[in-house]
């Protein structure tokens, strides 16, 4: 079990560095159709729904695959 925390803790890692050092790979992400952005004065509000979905069913199906 530690073994596969250490490989999740380094991927994260990974992604975390290519989101900080190549920021446009996933510009789209965040923009897509159904997700909702509300703002009045300071006050700003987002609700990424569709783009957890797609997370949802990219992690889903990446699971399946591994789990086989």
């Amino acid at each position: 079990m530690s073994r596969w925390f250490l490989i999740a803790g380094g991927v994260l890692v990974l992604i975390g560095l290519a989101l900080k050092f190549a920021p446009w790979t996933v510009n789209w992400f965040g923009r897509l159709p159904g997700d909702l952005s509300f703002g009045s004065g300071n006050t700003r509000v987002f609700i990424p729904l569709t783009s957890m979905i797609v997370l949802s069913l990219a992690l889903t199906v990446i699971v399946n695959l591994f789990r086989r």
